[in-house]
Parts: structure tokens; sequence; C-alpha cells
């Protein structure tokens, strides 16, 4: 699974131009943040969300953020609260799910990948992620299959070994 790269905070200044009051912060701190000034930028957000904690721009972009310097468990809490504050939106939930992924937790992050589906079908970022973790639910169980208490089959073999290597060249392996 992909993290968001920086192409995300990219997407955000053009979301944000539609709400100008928090637009000017939110456009701040991404120049920081590509400009490698990312405590910086992170702490314009922050700053920002003080003064209008709920809004669903900032808190995104924090959550972002928190993904890029690898604050798993901050980012984590951000995408929880907000797939529960805003359940319609497809977004919060893929990100999640990269999170759920990244932290081996395949089966959740299949859910959170299939809410994102039902909300934005065509959400191409989800649609990759949840090839990505079926993929990896395909190796767990052939892996299993293999693993019970008679020898695996040829064909199980075949299929582990298969998936294995598409993993491996894949780099999905966590």
């Amino acid at each position: 699974m992909l993290p968001l790269p920086f192409r995300a905070l990219l997407a955000l200044l053009t979301l944000a131009c539609a709400v100008p009051a928090r637009a000017d912060e939110l456009a701040e701190a991404q120049r920081l943040w590509l400009a490698q000034r990312r405590g910086e930028a992170v702490a314009q957000v922050e700053a920002a969300l003080k003064k209008t904690p709920d809004d669903l721009r900032l808190r995104f972009a924090l959550g972002v953020m928190a993904m890029e310097l690898g604050q798993q468990a901050r980012a984590r809490a951000v995408f929880q609260a907000l797939t529960q504050e805003h359940p319609d939106l497809a977004d919060p939930h893929n990100n999640l799910a990269v999170l759920q992924a990244a932290a081996g937790d395949l089966d959740g992050a299949r859910d959170s990948l299939e809410q994102a589906l039902r909300l934005q079908p065509d959400h191409q970022q989800a649609q990759e992620n949840l090839g990505d973790v079926l993929l990896r639910l395909a190796a767990r169980a052939y892996e299993r299959a293999a693993q019970g208490p008679t020898p695996a089959t040829p064909s199980v073999q075949t299929k582990l070994q298969r998936t294995q290597s598409l993993t491996r060249d894949l780099n999905l392996t966590h």
C-alpha cells in the first residue's frame, strides 16, 4: 500500500480554495511542508485547528502529515475520528485503511477500503489499495493452507509461491 505522498497535500490546497478563511493557513502549511519545514507546517495546522477545531480540511491535513512523519498512532486517531464524524467521505476511510494494513490489520483495512468504495466507487487509490490488501490476504490464506495438518497440495504450494513472489516484487510484505 502506498502512503499518501505530497500530492495529497497539494490536493488539499485545491480543496481549501473553496473555504477562503482557512485556505491561507492551509496553503501556508503546505508551502512549509514542501519546503521541508515539516515541524513548522504541523505547528501551522495545529494553530489553525485551535481556532477552528472542526475544520475538516485542516484535520485531514494533520492526519496526512502525521502519516508522512511516521506518527502512525496519531494519524490513525485522526482518520478514525474523521470516519466516525464524516462517515460519508471516502478519503478518511482510505487513509485509515493504509494505516491498518501497515499495522497488519488486513481484515480491518479491507473493511475500510470496501466502505470507501461504497461511498466513491471510482476512487482509484482505494481500488489500488484494496487490490494490495486482497493480494496480502490471499498470501495469508495460502500460507495457512500450506501449514495444515496434512502436507500442502502442489496447487497450494504453487499459489503460495506466486503470491509471495508478487507481494515481494510489489513491496507489499509487512
